[in-house]
């Protein structure tokens, strides 16, 4: 499936955030004709926006009728459309409704309240509202969920109680106070967009230790200082100083980071030279410490993506004096093995059928530990590509990780036998 910038004004190669390019089906003749978006709902996961809102946007910027509650997942507007100019109709929905009006970032939440509709942006803080105005706004307003009966009743058993509380009745008036907070919290959640890992990070930051990895790669999109401290804030204490400290070293506020341009120098010598492979190790490790970052774990991943191409099982024993000079820790490995699904998920998905030999390659040149493959392959993540193609990732994998999952336990066996 063909990926594009979710920016499609951003040429970088190495953007982060991908989406499928729209896909559309011309069905019935006549006065009967409609269009059918096969892929919407992936689309609409990857700008974490209910399909609903994509396909009403559709039918107000177009002028026809367009289903919004479809019951068979089939979304459908009146009339034939070029998929083409679909795509650009959405062009004009993300800068809308999806990118942050300050960083343009488009890792934002919707918060609706009352008739005005926010995009919180978890990259830089920034709080901004959409135009009332626009046909959207009313659909979205109109369309917010509000709950059944029972929630109903729940809130208004809440506010009484909130209410004998504040008068001192059955309880201190500082009890009413954490009541409604809490109540605001869940109603904010509620309002607000589809993206599972921000809800994740939110609900379970003051219950639990977040895994070490994340203490960098969930938030390589920070675009200043001021961004990164507004985050950290957020995260539980034994991340900020990490999460503070080195993507403030790393990342430039303003222009492409030095991973950008290393993966872009890598493809533009590429393309200069007549094929990857043209492009040699010491070449890629003088212009990574040129950067400043060849002991960066980022780096690996960036060079999962730019140093192969389809020929990449092949290729990874050549690779592996590189490699493994570059990785030097678990946070490597893991970042290896994320940007190869970034680079088989999203750049290249015709190579899916090969991750079995891609990993064998990598586990049998010792560049990822058995530990790490089967951890990683245990649980789909959206830490470099969205949960969906990460699944798909990973179900490919599943006959090597069954075999490395055997050959332990027959080196298992053998050991007991020799005993």
């Amino acid at each position: 499936m063909t990926t594009v910038n979710i920016r499609r004004d951003v040429t970088d190669p190495f953007y982060r955030y991908k989406m499928e390019r729209l896909q559309s089906k011309i069905e019935g003749k006549g006065n009967g004709i409609k269009t059918v978006i096969v892929n919407l709902n992936s689309v609409a996961g990857s700008l974490s926006r209910p399909p609903a809102y994509l396909i009403k946007y559709f039918g107000f910027e177009i002028g026809a009728q367009a289903n919004a509650k479809p019951t068979d997942e089939r979304w459908i507007i009146n009339g034939a459309h070029d998929a083409n100019k679909l795509q650009d109709y959405l062009d004009g929905f993300i800068s809308k409704f999806v990118l942050c009006k300050k960083c343009k970032n488009p890792e934002t939440d919707v918060i609706i309240g009352g008739d005005k509709i926010t995009l919180d942006c978890k990259a830089c803080g920034q709080r901004s509202d959409v135009d009332p105005r626009l046909k959207l706004s009313t659909f979205i307003v109109r369309n917010n969920p509000k709950g059944g009966k029972k929630e109903k009743k729940d809130k208004k058993a809440r506010r009484e109680e909130k209410n004998k509380l504040a008068n001192g009745e059955d309880g201190s008036p500082g009890e009413s106070n954490g009541s409604e907070q809490g109540e605001d919290e869940d109603e904010a959640l509620a309002a607000g967009s589809d993206d599972e890992l921000t809800k994740r990070i939110k609900s379970q930051a003051k219950e639990i230790a977040v895994e070490k990895e994340i203490k960098d790669d969930e938030w390589a999109v920070d675009v200043s200082e001021e961004a990164v401290k507004a985050r950290a804030q957020e995260l539980p204490s034994d991340l900020k100083k990490s999460l503070v400290l080195e993507d403030v070293d790393d990342d430039e506020a303003d222009g492409p980071s030095s991973y950008e341009q290393l993966g872009s120098w890598i493809v533009d010598t590429a393309n200069e030279k007549g094929g990857v492979t043209k492009v040699s190790d010491i070449d890629i490790y003088k212009k990574a410490k040129e950067f400043g970052i060849e002991t960066k774990h980022k780096t690996v991943a960036v060079l999962a993506q730019s140093i192969f191409d389809d020929k990449i099982v092949k290729q990874i024993e050549d690779r592996a004096p590189l490699l493994k000079k570059l990785i030097t820790s678990e946070r490597h490995e893991k970042a290896f093995l994320g940007g190869t699904e970034r680079f088989v998920g999203q750049d290249r998905p015709a190579l899916m059928a090969q991750i079995p030999a891609i990993l064998l390659g990598y586990y049998q040149n010792d560049l990822v530990s058995e530990e790490t493959l089967k951890s990683w392959g245990a649980k789909a993540s959206k830490k470099y590509v969205d949960i969906s193609t990460s699944k798909k990732v990973r179900k490919a994998a599943q006959p090597f990780l069954e075999w490395l999952e055997n050959a332990e336990s027959e080196d298992d066996s053998d050991e007991e036998e020799s005993e």
